[in-house]
C-alpha cells in the first residue's frame, strides 16, 4: 500500500466520481465541481457497475451517487468504495431527492457519509462538497491525543493547536481510557470531539484498545466520537483491520501536517453536523 492510498482529500486536485443514470444530471454536477475546483478530476458513472469498474482503475477522493440507479441501489456504490482496496474514509455523499425519506426511515447505512437534497440547487451543492475538500478549521474543538514520544507529541499537538484545536495529551492506551472513564463518570462524556492516537504505545495495552473502548465499551459509534490511528505499518490487511475495527481513518507515520490536519478537520466537521449526530445516536 502506497502513502496515496492512505490520504484524505489533502490534493489540490482531487478527483471525484459523481455517479448518476442520468446524463444531465451528471454533467451538470461535473459543471459546477469543474467552475468550483477547476483542478478537480471528475469520472462520470450511469451505474454501480461502471462505478466499480472506476474504483477499480485508481483511488477517489469523493464519491456523489444517487440512490436510484438502472441497475441497482445507490447504497451499493458507498459499499464498493468502503471494500475497494486501499480506500481510506473516501466520503460518500447521496444526492437525492429521496435522501431525506430514507434517513427518516433508517435505511441509510453507515456507510454513507452524509446526504444532499437536489432540491437546494446546483450551487449549493458545489458549497457543500467544498466543505469536504477544503474542511475549515473548528475553532475550539477538544481532541484526545494519545501518543508516548515526548518529541513527536509535542510537535503534532502544535500542528493542532495551530487550527485553533483544544488538545489534551496523555502518553498511553490506559490513561487514555482512564481519561474517557473520567469524563463519562463526571457526565461530561465522551469528553472530547476526536481522539488521535498512536497505534503502538508505552505499555500492556496499544491504540488498538483505545479503539475498541470506545467502539465496544462506550458505544460511540463513528460519528459520534471520530477515532484516528496513527500507523507506521504499511501492512494493507492490518490497515484494514483497524478501519473495519471502527477507525475513522488512518494517518501514516512519520506525520505530515497537511494530511493529519486535512484528516482530523474532516472528521470533526463531519461529527459536528446536526443530522450526522442524530443519525450517530439513532
Amino acid at each position: 500500500m502506497t502513502r496515496h492510498d492512505l490520504r484524505h482529500v489533502v490534493s489540490d486536485a482531487p478527483r471525484v466520481m459523481v455517479v448518476d443514470g442520468s446524463k444531465l444530471v451528471r454533467k451538470l454536477i461535473g459543471d459546477v465541481l469543474a467552475k468550483e475546483l477547476p483542478n478537480a478530476t471528475v469520472f462520470g458513472c450511469d451505474s454501480v457497475a461502471s462505478a466499480r469498474t472506476q474504483l477499480a482503475t485508481g483511488d477517489v477522493d469523493l464519491v456523489t451517487t444517487s440512490l436510484a440507479l438502472p441497475d441497482g441501489d445507490g447504497l451499493a456504490i458507498a459499499d464498493a468504495v468502503r471494500a475497494s482496496a486501499g480506500q481510506a474514509y473516501v466520503p460518500v455523499i447521496v444526492v437525492s431527492g429521496e435522501a431525506q425519506a430514507r434517513l427518516e426511515a433508517r435505511t441509510l447505512g453507515e456507510e454513507v457519509t452524509d446526504y444532499f437534497d437536489k432540491s437546494l440547487g446546483m450551487g449549493a451543492l458545489a458549497t457543500f462538497i467544498r466543505g469536504y475538500v477544503c474542511p475549515k478549521t473548528v475553532p475550539g474543538a477538544h481532541v484526545l491525543y494519545v501518543e508516548d514520544s515526548r518529541v513527536v507529541a509535542l510537535a503534532t499537538k502544535r500542528m493542532l493547536e495551530s487550527q485553533q484545536l483544544k488538545v489534551s495529551h496523555v502518553a498511553s492506551a490506559e490513561d487514555a481510557i482512564a481519561w474517557l472513564d473520567a469524563c463519562a463518570a463526571e457526565g461530561d462524556a465522551p469528553g472530547c470531539d476526536l481522539v488521535l492516537t498512536d497505534l503502538y504505545l508505552t505499555g500492556q495495552l496499544t491504540g488498538k484498545d483505545v479503539l475498541a473502548h470506545v467502539r465496544e465499551r462506550m458505544g460511540y459509534g463513528k460519528r459520534r466520537l471520530p477515532v484516528l490511528v496513527m500507523t507506521g505499518d504499511e501492512n494493507a490487511k492490518n490497515q484494514r483491520e483497524l478501519i473495519q475495527s471502527g477507525a475513522n481513518d488512518l494517518v501514516l507515520k512519520p506525520i505530515e501536517e497537511r494530511l493529519l490536519v486535512t484528516k482530523a478537520l474532516f472528521q470533526l466537521r463531519l461529527a459536528a453536523m446536526p443530522e450526522a449526530a442524530r443519525r450517530a445516536t439513532a
